[in-house]
């Protein structure tokens, strides 16, 4: 089989059953073998939306996401899509087509350094110019996406190697030199951990995104459960722990919970799993004293004392760690150390539904929420649509939150959803964007219409960019807005019509309940354009 063949070979035997691109001359060889594989390929409007649906199927099937886009504007399309990867350690193959490999270097027709272009964001790359080492690279590719801190692979193939003839042979596991990443915890370090933990008398577990990547749900709960330690999430590890157990506490950072700050500075020791304690979730550094007693549980080395000064640094993979510290751990005879602190959790007050004029976009997702069965994947773009959709949906360790936490990619939401979709078709995905989020891949709509599978559409329409609005309000005050205002904006329900996706508009608070039976009991996918008002904040 020629090159392009084998490729789609090794992807089918990592038991990948859907790939998401944009085809074009450099790639059009790994195209025609695609034809005639079993893989199914989701044409996408956009190669940024490739990479954002690959990145939702692969959160969601818990396999890698393929990607895949022909060379020059297709490879440097993909960019932000593979950057907004990177930032959140999602396992990703983008494979991109490049002119032939007689041309490289004499700046030909749609040819760019897609490597250099993407070198600090992809977690490693390859240019393919011997056929016989597509075998090798492909094995390489996929161990080092889904192994150690995850994140994206690029292989950038020229168009001539992908028809070379060479003879397959299946690379189950190969070996990279340099690259052994730790997973197990050093053993001297977990035992400074158990004895910290059974010592602890007000301990705290800080819950990142790499929680749910390790598949670690269920061993967190366990260890907080039989300590009786509550658990804060960072934005990305919403849905890594249940939020109807009585240990949650909220969610921490600049637009989180102020239990969860209060709860932060009187603990005695504090856990941290998979976070990276980015400057978004510890308010711009601020939130951790300096003296505090930390435990840092990551598998990347890197971000260990990155940010704060660690007490007790472990490096490995979450679930490997606390199922180890789940076997040595004592359990808490105490009583809660929440319930005698103190402090306060202050309760959501009763949302204000006059407040302001169209709907209350809190209220609208509380009411979403009810409606979600218990393993629903919900999809949140970027700026005050996020921060509504994090705090106003009840998660559960079923229930699964996708959004772009590190770079916050505007554009995001409906191609991750579409991705999330076709990685379970049996499960229901709500996507939720802003307009303005929503007009960045517009097009998607199309691509959402033609997989056949139902998506609910959430577009909070305030016509304008709402977090910069409360950003310029902090900066600047409140009669400094510039650059942010729609003086048109699109009828989104009849955009939705245009590709055959039923819609409707909300614009009172008294509408929401039929219009989300319609769009609940609807076959198709479905859009609820929900009119806001501009001067509703995030939090």
């Amino acid at each position: 089989m020629n090159v392009a063949e084998s490729m789609i070979k090794c992807l089918e035997l990592e038991g990948i059953d859907t790939v998401f691109g944009y085809p074009g001359g450099a790639i059009l060889p790994f195209f025609e073998a695609l034809r005639r594989s079993k893989l199914k390929h989701i044409l996408v409007r956009n190669e940024q939306s490739a990479v954002h649906a690959a990145s939702g199927y692969a959160r969601v099937s818990k396999k890698v996401g393929v990607c895949i886009s022909t060379s020059g504007p297709g490879a440097t399309n993909m960019i932000t899509g593979i950057a907004t990867a990177y930032m959140d350690s999602i396992p990703l193959i983008a494979i991109t087509g490049q002119v032939r490999k007689d041309f490289i270097g004499k700046d030909v027709f749609q040819e760019v350094d897609i490597l250099g272009a993407t070198e600090p964001f992809t977690k490693h790359s390859f240019l393919v110019t011997k056929s016989e080492d597509i075998l090798t690279v492909m094995a390489k590719a996929i161990k080092i996406a889904t192994t150690g801190r995850m994140g994206p692979v690029l292989i950038d193939i020229p168009r001539d190697i992908q028809m070379e003839e060479i003879e397959f042979k299946h690379i189950k596991d190969v070996e990279i030199n340099g690259y052994n990443p730790t997973v197990n915890g050093h053993t001297g370090q977990l035992k400074r951990i158990i004895k910290r933990v059974n010592e602890a008398k007000s301990p705290v577990i800080i819950a990142g995104g790499g929680v749910l990547l390790s598949g670690a749900k269920k061993a967190l709960t366990h260890f907080s459960v039989t300590r009786k330690i509550p658990v804060i999430n960072t934005l990305m590890g919403i849905s890594s722990y249940p939020m109807d157990s009585p240990y949650y506490v909220g969610v921490l950072g600049s637009h989180g919970d102020d239990l969860c700050e209060q709860v932060v500075k009187n603990a005695d020791l504090i856990i941290v799993i998979g976070a990276r304690m980015s400057d978004r979730a510890t308010k711009n550094f601020s939130l951790i004293r300096p003296e505090a007693n930390i435990v840092h549980i990551d598998i990347d080395p890197s971000e260990i004392g990155k940010i704060i000064n660690y007490q007790i640094p472990v490096v490995g993979d979450a679930k490997t760690i606390l199922d180890h510290i789940n076997k040595k751990i004592e359990p808490n005879e105490e009583v809660y150390w929440l319930e005698t602190s103190g402090l306060k959790c202050e309760s959501h007050t009763d949302i204000d539904l006059d407040a302001f004029d169209n709907v209350n976009p809190k209220h609208f997702l509380n009411e979403i929420s009810k409606r979600l069965t218990a393993d629903a994947v919900v999809t949140a773009d970027v700026g005050q649509n996020q921060i509504w959709t994090a705090k106003n949906i009840q998660y559960s360790q079923d229930r699964k939150f996708l959004s772009s936490g590190g770079l916050g990619t505007m554009g995001y939401s409906l191609p991750a959803g579409i991705g999330a979709k076709l990685a379970a078709p049996e499960k229901m995905v709500v996507s939720v964007m802003g307009d303005a989020g929503i007009q960045m891949l517009l097009g998607e709509l199309g691509t959402l219409s033609e997989i056949g599978h139902k998506v609910i559409v959430i577009i909070l329409n305030n016509n304008l960019l709402g977090m910069v609005r409360e950003l310029q309000d902090g900066a600047y005050g409140k009669k400094s807005h510039f650059g942010i205002h729609f003086s048109i904006s699109p009828d989104f329900v009849k955009i939705g019509e245009g590709y055959g996706i039923p819609g409707r508009k909300i614009e009172s608070n008294s509408e929401i309940q039929s219009v989300l039976d319609e769009a609940f009991q609807s076959e198709s996918s479905f859009i609820i354009d929900v009119r806001v008002s501009p001067e509703v904040d995030s939090l």
